[in-house]
């Protein structure tokens, strides 16, 4: 749908340009947010890089296995399904930490991993199994401790406060990850009896 709608906007603009004779201001305006995206880009990369070398560290030593054991009784009560599949249990730690760190980027390999690992487990492979539902929900809420590509993109347009939206975003987040959660957790009691 927004490959349509996109080159429609930008057609439109050309045309409202030329006819209104503004030519030379979408001219300038074209050259001017060149800037403003390549500066955001960079922003977010370097972002990006840094959070995510962070996890790859975190992966490749005890701390991921110490905060497995710490999130594993959550783990459990949100993914009964996972209850024997060590690998389920620690891409669903990752997401589940990925995502409260705000690098949402580096959860979804984790998430995908723990989705195939759940379907493998799973006596149905055509549907969606409760684990795996819990999963996509919580991935959607996702708690968020330190939203860092808002921070970031606020950042690179000079918002005199960048991190001053943590406490709203913790807010939403967690009322909204409480609410996904016992919203599946019903539907899933309600859909066995």
């Amino acid at each position: 749908m927004l490959n349509y709608l996109w080159p429609i906007f930008i057609i439109i603009s050309f045309v409202f340009a030329i006819i209104s004779g503004n030519i030379e201001n979408l001219n300038s305006s074209i050259f001017e947010s060149i800037d403003s995206v390549i500066s955001l880009s960079m922003t977010l990369v370097g972002t990006m890089c840094l959070w995510c070398g962070i996890m790859e560290v975190v992966k490749n030593t005890s701390i991921m296995s110490k905060l497995t054991k710490l999130l594993k009784p959550v783990i459990l009560w949100l993914f009964p399904d996972a209850k024997y599949n060590k690998e389920a249990l620690d891409n669903i730690s990752i997401n589940v930490v990925s995502n409260i760190l705000g690098l949402g980027n580096a959860a979804t390999p984790a998430g995908i991993k723990a989705l195939e690992s759940l379907k493998e487990s799973s006596n149905d492979k055509l549907s969606l199994s409760d684990s795996m539902m819990m999963l996509i929900v919580l991935n959607t809420t996702s708690i968020e401790l330190i939203p860092t590509t808002v921070i970031a993109i606020r950042q690179s347009l000079n918002s005199q406060n960048p991190a001053s939206i943590i406490i709203p975003i913790w807010i939403s987040t967690i009322i909204g990850t409480i609410v996904g959660i016992l919203s599946t957790k019903f539907l899933i009691k309600r859909s066995k009896n």
